[in-house]
């Protein structure tokens, strides 16, 4: 969540996007081209009335659940279209991830830690520092097919926060292995010369990471080896991003005005408008997982189509 939303949009928006924010998904072309949106599909809002709509992940069963941090709630759209409250209070959660047990992991803002929460909803602090010091504000959350778990850790200054300055000494990407998950709780740090990371994503074999430096107006890929570690580091594209995710034929979601798709090789192909000033985050979600839901603004979109998520996010 940010905490000026105007002066991002042309952070992360391209300047050819610029002012072309109204023009409509691009269909099919002279080239082959095949649109990621289903034949006919359009935006549809689902719920409103929310203060600021985040983070959405979908359980095994393809159930969404997303964040109202401003409200500290955590909310969850049914497969029966019906809207309910998960957890409240939610530790002002932002990102949020499901792992292979079931269990929902949160970047909890409030104190800056990480949670894991039951399908009861308790929950188990998993991380409440960095080696005694507080982290910036955990932000968005990818866990790989073995448990692995990366966090974003921008610092954005919070107005309910009661604490000092920033205490780690830069905005880093961070890695939890397996074992630690289990119980050591060792935060690695395995990208760092980053302005401000934000939204990642990963492949569905685990072997590679996009990551949004939404300070520096780019993202990245990098190649994730067996142990965590993250190398090869390249520009995948041009423009930042808030949340991201990504379908099974390896395109990327964008999101700040409306949400932005790149292919596997960092071409922009579409462009979806949603008419809220911020776009925060995307997840694919219903029974089939066809199904694009979009947090933005004080709102809940979807909108279906004929690609499919891989993965919680």
């Amino acid at each position: 969540m940010k905490s000026i939303i105007q002066s991002l949009s042309s952070v992360l928006m391209p300047a050819a996007l610029i002012g072309c924010l109204s023009c409509a998904v691009r269909s099919d072309d002279q080239n082959g081209y095949q649109t990621v949106v289903a034949p006919g599909a359009k935006i549809e809002k689902l719920s409103d009335g929310f203060k600021f709509t985040e983070g959405p992940a979908s359980d095994a069963a393809g159930n969404v659940f997303f964040t109202d941090q401003p409200n500290d709630r955590i909310h969850k759209w049914g497969l029966d279209a019906k809207l309910t409250t998960f957890l409240e209070p939610s530790g002002r959660a932002n990102g949020l991830s499901f792992d292979s047990t079931g269990n929902l992991w949160a970047c909890a803002d409030e104190n800056n830690q990480l949670w894991r929460i039951d399908a009861n909803g308790k929950v188990d602090v998993v991380l409440k520092d960095n080696e005694g010091k507080l982290l910036n504000g955990p932000n968005d959350i990818w866990i790989r097919p073995d448990g692995g778990v990366y966090i974003s850790d921008p610092f954005y200054k919070r107005p309910y926060w009661k604490r000092g300055p920033m205490e780690q000494n830069g905005q880093h990407i961070y890695y939890l292995a397996p074992d630690a998950v289990a119980g050591r709780h060792e935060l690695v740090r395995v990208a760092a010369g980053l302005q401000q990371p934000n939204g990642l994503i990963g492949t569905p074999d685990g072997k590679t990471l996009y990551v949004a430096d939404i300070g520096a107006s780019k993202t990245f890929v990098y190649d994730i080896q067996a142990d965590g570690s993250l190398s090869n580091k390249n520009l995948f594209c041009s423009m930042g991003s808030d949340g991201m995710t990504i379908d099974n034929e390896g395109n990327v979601y964008l999101t700040g005005k409306g949400v932005t798709i790149f292919n596997k090789a960092g071409q922009q192909i579409e462009h979806i408008t949603v008419d809220e000033p911020w776009t925060a985050n995307v997840c694919f979600g219903g029974a089939d997982k066809r199904t694009l839901f979009i947090t933005a603004g004080k709102s809940l979109y979807a909108m279906r189509m004929r690609t499919r998520g891989v993965g919680s996010q």
